[in-house]
């Protein structure tokens, strides 16, 4: 009969079950939706929230009138997520996915509510519009995130040279890759051109070799081999994560030697990193004499290590027995509070070391001193003690370096010809707090500074931030290039930084060779006394995204994107340069990724090319006064009460007023999915002479990352957070790996289209490398994955290449 429910117990509890999920969600809704409207935010939450618990009401007492008010509820909700969002894939995910799955449970559901058989007609339809759904939502996002050309169309690129011109470095990059960015000029450019666009998706691994360095159980969450080999004759060089130096035949990937410095697990700072080392032939030696060649690299426990690149022994005339201790000089520290993570760079003979200081652990750390040795000898030819330039060699007895300032931790490049290293400092010890900082720290802080490599006093200095309360130091390494402009080409180094913006300096003089403006910024804060009233911009190229508003909240949910909205009405945000706070959190975007950090960026000087890829993710901090520091157990690495020297613990900022409490992507606490919508990285092509973005793409995959961890295994291009850079070469591709989705990647350099990849076995958080044997290209990728980055660890150094001819 017409109206008789023909469903079982089972159908009417589950409407019952689906009802009361629906009424508690728009409970949820309602509560959470009240909150933030209160807070100035979108009244959307409150009134679907109303409408939500109305539906679920009427679906528990079984009424057909709840499936019509969930209906109402979910065209209102398109029709508010594409007001607000447009047609943009992964926005619409927390505004529509979550809505879309329960109307299909609504639907379901219909027979139940209307009694009649011929209901069930309706559950095909609802999964077969489910399933459209699905196919338009993944057309919509591949299409967002492929390459975005400006002009509309890919660039037309000049031919690439057969060579590339010679380096100032000193150092010639084709079919050795001698230096950590191939030669200290740092291009990351290869001439080998045996790798196009049409054939790279024939590449094939041809060889894998393992480190066999991977974590200890006290060194768990704590690994991130992020090493960048080095080729030159018929061998390839690398260092482990703790420093274990390895020679490898780069054409079969087995082992011919390996020294283990024994560096031992306490003496890892924040992360067991070796990003490279350094090849040096003395000049003045008799080629056949015991380390002629030799490789060098400095060690997370404070040394200089020298071996023979042939034997991989200990070169006896280099400091005490092959190695020269770091931590002469330095004063009070601590195992993981001084480290060395970078390689060196030698310039003229001179090895020039900078090192890592802990950040944010005490006003009084230990020194950020500069200091060169000789190449051969290992002795200390100079010292710069930016506090104390008196100081040029080792301190007077019973003093020590200037404790507290700004330390360089990242990686030099250097120009043979002028004689000049080029340093990126990072800050003062504290990063978040400056009222007590020495002027010197102030002057040099977050700058790129040239130091004459023959004497170790300072050329020039360009500061990129002024006053520096955001941990905005510099992580990329310059790059050397021929500028063109209109009387000529000009020396050029090109600096990318955390904040965005990329700078192009005359490198002899450090001269902007480009438009550098400086523009008002936020004063506000804890000591707004003390901030710069401006900040340099520059007019070059950013790669900034516009600041962020409450539509760019995001989540899996609408719940978690409301919870993401009251966070972020909750906040202090003044935009670009927001000042630290004490009251309540603020928003720092970009964050201390970036931008761009320490993968730098690549440029081929003869198409005229700069490819940058780079971070798109705030930080949601806030300072706590000393007594909640206290009280949470923040303490320096160096305090009797620290357990283990564990960084993760807090940033105590020991010595000033406040504690720091970092959100490092703003995270949503309960799915950990990140507050701010994709894409969280990308990669850029932009023309060298202009600064005009050739194409911009999002970069990684979704397939490893997903809610509460879990790998979702999508394929589908999101732009993850990436840390490692890029090589580019003669054939017109740019290689990078980086992202957290674990893959290796060949990126058509005119297209921006990516035609070829590979799963690494473990993350792949380096920079590639090219290089020749026997007129065959290789790339080698280290995948050693990424505590921070949380990629799987491992220890693996994987080579790819064509297949012989005739295969």
């Amino acid at each position: 009969m017409p109206g008789q429910d023909h469903s079982n117990p089972v159908a009417r509890w589950a409407v019952i079950l689906l009802g009361a999920l629906i009424a508690l969600v728009g409970a949820v809704l309602t509560f959470g939706g009240g909150w933030l409207l209160g807070l100035g935010g979108s009244p959307y939450y409150l009134l679907a929230g109303i409408g939500l618990i109305a539906s679920g009401v009427f679906l528990i007492l079984r009424s057909v009138l709840g499936f019509w008010i969930y209906l109402g509820v979910y065209v209102a909700t398109l029709l508010w997520a594409l007001w607000e969002v447009g047609l943009n894939g992964w926005a619409l995910v927390p505004r529509v996915i979550a809505p879309t799955v329960l109307l299909m449970l609504v639907v379901l559901a219909l027979p139940v509510l209307t009694g009649r058989r011929r209901a069930w007609i309706w559950t095909p339809v609802a999964l077969g519009a489910a399933a459209l759904a699905a196919v338009a939502w993944v057309g919509l996002v591949q299409s967002q995130t492929a390459p975005a050309y400006p002009d509309g169309e890919p660039p037309e690129l000049r031919a690439a040279a057969p060579q590339p011109p010679a380096s100032p470095g000193g150092l010639q990059v084709g079919a050795d890759w001698p230096a950590y960015g191939g030669a200290y000029t740092a291009q990351r450019y290869s001439p080998l051109s045996e790798f196009t666009p049409q054939n790279v998706g024939d590449l094939k691994k041809v060889w894998t070799y393992r480190t066999g360095d991977l974590p200890s159980e006290q060194a768990k969450g704590k690994y991130a081999a992020e090493t960048t080999p080095l080729k030159v004759g018929d061998s390839l060089y690398l260092c482990s994560a703790k420093n274990i130096l390895i020679s490898v035949d780069p054409a079969t990937g087995r082992e011919r030697w390996r020294f283990d410095p024994k560096v031992p697990d306490d003496a890892i700072p924040y992360s067991a990193s070796c990003r490279g080392v350094a090849y040096y032939e003395a000049p003045d030696l008799p080629d056949d004499a015991a380390c002629k060649t030799r490789i060098v690299e400095g060690t997370l426990d404070g040394r200089i290590i020298a071996v023979d690149a042939k034997l991989g022994q200990p070169c006896a005339d280099f400091g005490q027995g092959g190695e020269v201790d770091l931590l002469e000089g330095i004063g009070r520290t601590t195992p993981g509070f001084f480290a060395v993570t970078a390689p060196p760079t030698i310039v003229r003979g001179v090895i020039v070391m900078g090192h890592q200081v802990l950040d944010g652990q005490r006003r009084d750390a230990p020194s950020g001193v500069i200091r060169g040795y000789d190449a051969v000898t290992g002795e200390l030819e100079w010292a710069w003690d930016l506090a104390n330039p008196a100081i040029t060699g080792l301190p007077p007895e019973g003093e020590t370096y200037t404790r507290g300032t700004p330390n360089m931790w990242t990686t030099t490049s250097g120009d043979d010809e002028l004689g000049l290293v080029y340093l990126p400092m990072g800050n003062a010890a504290v990063d978040y707090y400056g009222a007590d900082r020495r002027p010197e720290s102030n002057l040099y802080s977050t700058a790129l500074v040239a130091l004459d490599v023959t004497t170790g006093r300072p050329a020039w200095r360009f500061q990129t931030v002024h006053y520096d309360v955001w941990d905005y130091d510099l992580g990329a390494q310059g790059t050397l290039v021929d500028f063109p402009t209109a009387g000529g080409d000009v020396p050029a180094i090109v600096l990318s930084s955390k904040q965005g913006d990329i700078y192009v300096l005359d490198r002899r003089t450090g001269r902007p060779l480009t438009p550098v403006e400086e523009r008002p910024v936020p004063i506000a804060g804890v000591e707004p006394q003390n901030l710069s009233r401006t900040q340099p911009h520059s007019g070059f190229h950013n790669l900034r995204f516009p600041d962020l508003t409450e539509k760019d909240m995001w989540g899996m949910s609408p719940i978690d994107q409301l919870w993401c909205r009251i966070q972020f009405r909750q906040a202090f945000y003044e935009g670009f340069y927001t000042p630290p706070t004490l009251h309540k959190r603020f928003i720092q975007y970009p964050g201390y990724n970036g931008g761009s950090d320490w993968g730098g960026i690549a440029i081929d000087p003869t198409r005229g090319v700069i490819v940058a890829n780079y971070n798109n993710m705030p930080n949601f901090n806030k300072l706590i006064t000393r007594e909640e520091a206290k009280a949470r157990g923040w303490v320096p690495i160096d305090s009797p009460e620290a357990s283990g020297g564990d960084p993760s613990a807090g940033v105590p900022q020991e010595g000033t007023p406040y504690a720091i409490d970092i959100n490092p992507g703003w995270r949503v606490p309960f799915t950990k999915m990140m507050c701010k919508e994709p894409p969280y990285g990308g990669i850029r092509a932009i023309d060298l002479a202009t600064g005009r973005t050739l194409w911009d793409r999002p970069l990684g995959e979704a397939r490893k990352n997903g809610p509460f961890g879990v790998p979702s295994m999508l394929p589908l291009t999101i732009g993850t957070p990436n840390n490692g850079g890029t090589v580019v070469t003669a054939g017109g591709l740019a290689f990078v790996a980086a992202a957290t989705d674990d893959l290796i990647r060949a990126i058509d350099l005119r297209t921006g289209e990516t035609v070829w990849k590979d799963a690494l076995p473990a993350g792949g958080q380096a920079t590639p490398m090219t290089y020749e044997v026997e007129g065959r290209q290789f790339l080698v990728m280290m995948a050693g994955g990424h505590h921070f980055m949380e990629t799987p660890i491992g220890d693996y150094v994987v080579a790819y290449a064509l297949p012989p001819e005739g295969d």
